[in-house]
């Protein structure tokens, strides 16, 4: 009994001292990069900053190391074509200056792209 004890508070210690992988910043020339990690230590994020604004394009992966978004901004504002991935379909929204200017819905079982202006 003792010995089964021992091994289940071996068991659930171990899950408490996982190691998880902390947000990492480089600097890349005048941006600076930000990697985001989630609870398994796979990537989550890759993005940058300029001057602690938001810039650039910024990638999101899910668990499997599949993107799932593409977006992009300048001086902290959502702009250009962003495009989020779903199970059937992708989303493409194009932005200016943080204000939808269009959405185009993207499903794998047709040939027709759908314009939702």
């Amino acid at each position: 009994m003792k010995k089964a004890i021992i091994l289940a508070l071996i068991f659930v210690s171990s899950f408490g001292f996982a190691q998880e992988k902390e947000t990492s910043f480089e600097r890349e020339g005048n941006l600076v990069k930000a990697t985001y990690y989630n609870a398994e230590g796979q990537i989550s994020i890759i993005g940058y900053f300029k001057d602690k604004k938001i810039t650039g394009t910024w990638t999101s992966y899910d668990t499997n190391g599949n993107k799932t978004k593409i977006a992009h901004y300048k001086d902290g504002k959502k702009v250009g074509k962003w495009f989020v991935w779903n199970k059937n379909t992708l989303k493409e929204i194009t932005y200016n200056s943080n204000v939808i200017v269009s959405v185009n819905d993207w499903k794998s079982e047709s040939r027709l792209a759908l314009n939702n202006d």
